[in-house]
């Protein structure tokens, strides 16, 4: 429960620091997604979710 909520936290962090930096292409970013047909996004979405899955998985197993 520690390591997600610690995960979590930093996925936060990230997320605040690139708005933080770049708000500018943030919103402009968020226009472009609003304007994504819900497929396409869905598609995006699990592939990058198993991409993230399998790095993961690759990254934990040598830890």
């Amino acid at each position: 429960m520690i390591t997600f909520l610690s995960a979590l936290l930093l996925a936060m962090v990230l997320e605040g620091l690139l708005y933080a930096a770049f708000p500018e292409q943030m919103k402009r970013a968020l226009v472009q997604v609003l304007n994504t047909p819900t497929s396409q996004l869905r598609v995006v979405a699990l592939t990058l979710a198993v991409i993230a899955l399998i790095l993961l998985y690759v990254v934990r197993g040598f830890a």
